[in-house]
């Protein structure tokens, strides 16, 4: 998962938990709060009653006729007023609940009492409003709340996940610089622009260290570059002067053998010692990429070349071409080294009897070589040392040297080719090589 993706997550899970405690919390609160806005409006109310009686008297409201009692109530029963004239020992001014009988109908009200005196005469004010009007109005005021909370927490989701994607843009930058690269002197070293001083520290120190590292790459690829040249002279000198040894006449037959067996020997060493100079050469990109070829041809020869060896071993070597397809802008004889040494080792690696399988063909828009074997398999250490320098130890004769396949691995490198391998210890082994789209 991304980065921030995390992050937004983490800002939404953290506004999640606030949210739980505040819907925990939140009848309570908006009950008190609605009823001290209850509280407020009737104490408003009340000083509005007061004010009017004031102004006007008592008497519009309490007269002989209406028995000094005044009520009055709306047509929803919602609210309602009463004033009557009454003898009380003490002052009344408090807020209750209690039941109020209104043409018949016995319903709940919030009631504010309060007594006041007019001309030596105590009146009680009572201003009362229904308890299901309160808790209709407490019901819309939760449902606007949870609403507006939804609403501010999809928002702020939202706005954090832009918001982080914009911040982590610069590390986003910094790991296209880092994917995909096959050597270490093709990393962008153009700084990425950002504000933030961690992603800055970040980047040159990544641009150091690939510097770094090109430079020790350089020095080996120099290294192994002069070694190999400084031995091939003392290695053909060598050959020449055994060589020479080999077809005198007078030479004893135990002489000989020994000399045959160092000649072998150092033919083998001739090989290694160009096998590392090819690497050297294509890791340095020495080699040029103008040909144009199609890759069933160059499949073809291989097979057509290393048939008879498998027929020997009794091996079925065979070839399944359900796609051709012509590469522009590579190297001929590199790509031939890297299918021949794959299909070489798998002619090598697999008992008699067995099957070796060639097979092109088009998969989501890349063109895809598979050399499948029937042979021992590998092993998972055996695998990921598989493209290493001297250290695939597959092969049962003395000519391995442990280097073919990591020269396949750099000529697909070079040639921008992916390869992956899948193995199963005793049943088989298959390389998969995917050309790169539109090449």
């Amino acid at each position: 998962m991304k980065l921030r993706i995390k992050l937004a997550l983490f800002n939404l899970l953290s506004k999640l938990v606030f949210t739980l405690l505040f819907l925990v919390f939140m009848p309570y609160l908006i009950d008190r709060i609605n009823l001290i806005q209850v509280d407020n409006d009737l104490i408003q109310k009340r000083e509005q009653v007061i004010t009017l009686i004031s102004k006007v008297g008592i008497e519009p409201f309490i007269t002989s006729d209406t028995g000094n009692v005044f009520g009055s109530y709306n047509i929803l029963k919602e609210e309602f007023i009463s004033l009557e004239r009454i003898d009380l020992k003490e002052d009344a001014n408090y807020i209750e609940v209690s039941q109020r009988s209104i043409e018949g109908e016995d319903i709940d009200y919030r009631v504010l009492n309060y007594s006041f005196k007019v001309d030596g005469n105590t009146y009680l004010l009572e201003i009362g409003k229904s308890l299901s009007s309160i808790l209709h109005t407490e019901k819309n005021i939760k449902k606007v709340m949870l609403a507006f909370l939804v609403f501010i927490i999809l928002i702020t989701f939202l706005t954090d996940l832009q918001y982080t994607r914009r911040l982590l843009r610069p590390l986003d930058l910094i790991t296209k610089k880092l994917k995909g690269i096959s050597n270490p002197s093709t990393f962008d070293k153009a700084p990425v622009i950002t504000t933030t001083s961690d992603f800055h520290h970040l980047d040159n120190a990544l641009i150091e260290l690939l510097a770094h590292i090109d430079q020790l790459f350089q020095k080996e690829k120099d290294i192994t570059v002069n070694i190999s040249h400084e031995l091939l002279t003392p290695i053909s000198v060598l050959r020449s002067k055994l060589e020479n040894i080999l077809i005198q006449k007078e030479i004893e037959p135990e002489i000989s053998t020994k000399i045959e067996e160092s000649l072998k020997t150092l033919h083998r060493l001739q090989g290694l010692v160009n096998s590392l100079l090819l690497i050297a050469r294509i890791e340095s990109r020495q080699y040029l990429r103008e040909e144009s070829f199609y890759v069933e041809e160059v499949l073809h020869e291989i097979i057509s070349e290393i048939n008879p060896i498998a027929e020997d071993a009794g091996i079925l070597l065979k070839e399944e071409v359900a796609k051709d397809f012509q590469f522009d802008g590579a190297n001929r004889s590199l790509i031939f080294s890297m299918f021949y040494n794959v299909v070489n080792n798998a002619v090598k690696n697999t008992p008699q009897g067995g099957k070796v399988l060639v097979k092109s063909f088009n998969r989501n828009n890349n063109f895809v070589v598979t050399i499948s074997d029937t042979g021992r398999g590998m092993t998972e250490d055996q695998k990921d040392t598989l493209f290493s320098r001297f250290r695939t130890k597959l092969e049962t004769n003395g000519n391995n040297t442990g280097i073919g396949l990591a020269i396949s691995k750099s000529i697909a490198d070079f040639h921008g080719i992916e390869i992956s391998v899948n193995t199963i210890i005793k049943k088989g082994t298959t390389f998969s090589f995917v050309f790169p789209e539109n090449s």
